[in-house]
This record gives structure tokens, sequence and C-alpha cells, in this order.
């Protein structure tokens, strides 16, 4: 059974960091992407940040890109998400998806209808 627990969330200052923790069992991140994405209170879902199963490809969306790093441990079958230079807009719940995506392929990797698994999700708190 495919299963991801999320984990590394908290309150914290704007400019601080946190590193999220992905962490997948029942399967290997080598036949799965992982993506990360995050809701806040009254808004929808949205993508943040994906790497491919071969660690090739990694995406990130226009809001983070340059403060957020997506990274994997396969030997903790783990994926990361350091988070850097956080804003109060980053405040929602966060959660890690995985998918499998065809060859021809041609969306952004960060709609969440392409994941199929999800975690519970571990909420980030950017407040003063």
């Amino acid at each position: 059974q495919l299963h991801l627990a999320e984990s590394g969330g908290g309150l914290v200052q704007p400019g601080g960091s946190l590193r999220l923790s992905c962490t997948a069992s029942g399967f290997t991140l080598n036949d799965y992407a992982i993506g990360w994405f995050r809701q806040a209170p009254g808004k929808g879902r949205e993508g943040v940040s994906h790497v491919s199963s071969t660690g090739a490809r990694i995406t990130y969306a226009d809001p983070v890109k340059g403060r957020f790093t997506i990274s994997r441990d396969l030997a903790e079958n783990t994926v990361y998400l350091q988070m850097t230079s956080l804003k109060p807009e980053d405040t929602a719940v966060y959660y890690c998806a995985a998918a499998t995506f065809p060859w021809l392929y041609s969306g952004t990797y960060l709609q969440d209808n392409d994941y199929h698994y999800w975690g519970q999700g571990t909420q980030v708190t950017v407040s003063s």
C-alpha cells in the first residue's frame, strides 16, 4: 500500500526557513514523481514544486522560485522541500503527492489532478 507522510511544518517568522520532509512507503522514489502542493485558508490547492522519478526534472512555481529547493534522499525514500526567505503568504497546509507521468505528458507537473496518492499534510505558518 502506497503511503506518504509529511513532517517538518511549524511556526516561523517572516524571513525564516523550514525544511519539510515527505517519506514514502510501499513504493520507491525511482518509480514515482513527487510533487509538493499547498492550500491556504479559503484558497484552492496550489502546486509548489515537483521532482521526477529519475530526479532529472525539477519544477518550481513562480512564487517560490529562488526561495524553495526540492531534493531527494533515495536511501531514506524521502523528498525534502527546503523553504527559505519565508513570507506570510507562504502560510498553508503543505502536502506531498505521488504520480506517474506518461512519455507524452504536456502539463506543468504542478496540477493536482495529475497526482494519485496524497499525504495528510503539514501546517506551515509564517507570522511575527
